[in-house]
């Protein structure tokens, strides 16, 4: 059964962004609100950007590949075990513990950010930084929360 591994978040705009990694902070449980992603986080203000979702699988072999994959490293908020995020269409629909219900608006890519923290060109994992979603329902979530696929072409 597919679960949730990590969530991280970008703590309030009050605390400063460091200059060589991503700002993201562990949790071991978050809030999901409608509308705007993981409760406290400064990065769900973007419409069809609020959260960035990953497989672990992919983690694992980027890892392999010489990249820094702990919990955030890269820009990562929600890891997933179990489901192959990289291969979902914009508009699946997947929930996330009892009742959060989030939808993929767009892959991911990398960015000039992505590249200065990894000091690796962000060509090397097109198509593999999982999905942008948007929050659809909210609720809470934790690590080990069951996730289920609700819609969208099952591969």
């Amino acid at each position: 059964m597919p679960i949730i591994i990590s969530i991280t978040y970008s703590p309030p705009v009050e605390v400063p962004r460091p200059k060589d990694q991503y700002h993201r902070v562990s949790v071991s449980q978050a809030n999901l609100l409608a509308g705007h992603g993981i409760e406290g986080d400064r990065k769900g203000k973007w419409a069809n950007r609020q959260l960035n979702v990953m497989s672990a699988e992919t983690l694992k072999v980027l890892h392999d590949e010489g990249f820094q994959t702990a919990p955030g490293e890269l820009g990562e908020q929600i890891v997933i075990d179990g489901i192959d995020v990289d291969a979902l269409p914009v508009g699946s629909q997947i929930q996330l513990g009892s009742a959060a219900i989030i939808e993929v608006t767009m892959p991911r890519t990398g960015c000039d950010r992505f590249e200065h923290i990894q000091g690796k060109f962000k060509g090397l994992v097109r198509g593999r930084l999982g999905a942008m979603a948007r929050v659809i329902a909210g609720g809470p979530i934790a690590i080990g929360d069951p996730v289920a696929r609700l819609s969208g072409p099952f591969r």
